[in-house]
């Protein structure tokens, strides 16, 4: 077991992935004692956790905690340890993976991390074994199986609860502060909620941007730094006052972490992002970047826009696409909320009454999640 007490933030990825990695290895007997091809299920998912991700979740639950005060790893304290913590930084890991497994399907997407996707890991898998049926409905089949494993799963490590062996169990470590668990399980619902609002809007055409906001807000920003800081300051013990500011902070930096995710889906380099050049035109995105450039378009730029949302695109059409949305203004006006939103983060962050070390840190984070390339 490391040692976690006195984690610099820098050092939370590394130690959230012994958490996750022992973790594993607790669970396999569950679903090895199933069958063996149940704890195939669980072996992808580990693979999935363990290999990439940017961990950008459990660092803003630890920066949260660190909002809150000092840090110790005394079990006897009052307020939530190290250990404690990083167990919650863990646990956001496996929601993360349950809505990126899923998110795959529903994107019909062939790669993640330069890897296949798991709903084709398990197509192949099929189509290998010489198994009956239609190879790509069992490998949307197992993926959405294995993305509700990845949900099961982190509430059990977010309450330090493992699906052990009646010989293995241990006794249950003190409970989640119930305004911990409040925001755990308001989270969870805003991503569920915010994923079903981006499917209906594909569908439905909506390309407004009030509509693209909504997505981001509740399917990202909330879930992907709002939340978590919240979070981490409320297993700190943090005063409302200050859990409501980090909200409204990870609010500014999750939109602009997002409009930044809708440059890099279409303007990303696949050998950095993981994931095909153009994949959110393709996938038929109504993000806030097609939404602008819609705005501004005249007639045949709109016709040549709304052509290429949710249809192949050859490398050809994908380049006269990016001509038209900067042409529009669309790229620089993205950029434009971009650096807004994060200068206005930027400035609460600097007003918040707490360490040099939390504010600094937080800093950091911000920075890092708005000019990122991946």
């Amino acid at each position: 077991m490391v040692n976690l007490t006195g984690v610099e933030l820098t050092g939370v990825p590394a130690a959230v992935e012994t958490v996750l990695a022992e973790f594993f290895q607790a669970t396999t007997p569950a679903l090895e004692s199933i069958y063996p091809t149940a704890a195939e299920a669980g072996s992808a998912l580990a693979d999935f956790v363990m290999t990439g991700g940017k961990r950008v979740r459990p660092l803003f639950v630890y920066a949260g905690r660190q909002c809150a005060g000092e840090l110790d790893d005394d079990p006897d304290g009052v307020k939530i340890t190290v250990s404690e913590t990083l167990r919650a930084c863990a646990a956001i890991e496996l929601i993360q993976a349950c809505a990126l497994v899923h998110d795959d399907i529903l994107d019909r997407s062939d790669t993640r991390r330069g890897r296949p996707t798991v709903h084709r890991r398990f197509e192949t898998l099929h189509a290998q074994r010489g198994w009956d049926a239609d190879s790509g409905h069992y490998g949307d089949s197992a993926a959405i199986l294995i993305g509700d494993l990845a949900l099961a799963w982190a509430d059990d490590l977010f309450h330090g609860v493992a699906p052990l062996p009646a010989d293995r169990q241990t006794p249950p470590p003190r409970p989640v502060p119930f305004a911990a668990s409040a925001v755990w399980s308001q989270m969870r619902t805003e991503v569920l909620g915010g994923q079903f609002l981006d499917i209906t809007n594909e569908v439905a055409g909506d390309e407004s941007l009030t509509a693209a906001y909504r997505v981001m807000e509740y399917k990202t920003a909330a879930y992907t730094v709002a939340r978590p800081l919240e979070l981490g300051a409320t297993l700190g013990g943090a005063e409302p006052a200050l859990c409501r500011e980090l909200h409204g902070i990870g609010i500014d930096l999750g939109v602009a972490f997002q409009l930044r995710d809708d440059l890099l889906g279409v303007f990303g380099d696949p050998a950095e992002t993981g994931k095909p050049s153009g994949d959110d035109l393709i996938a038929g995105k109504r993000t806030a970047l097609l939404a602008v450039a819609l705005e501004h378009a005249d007639a045949a730029q709109s016709d040549l826009l709304r052509d290429c949302v949710g249809t192949r695109l050859t490398e050809a059409e994908l380049t006269t696409a990016r001509e038209v949305l900067a042409a529009t203004g669309a790229v620089s006006e993205i950029e434009q909320q971009i650096d807004a939103r994060r200068d206005a983060g930027l400035a609460r962050i600097a007003a918040l009454d707490v360490t040099d070390r939390a504010r600094a840190d937080l800093t950091a984070l911000a920075h890092r999640i708005t000019s990122r390339n991946r």
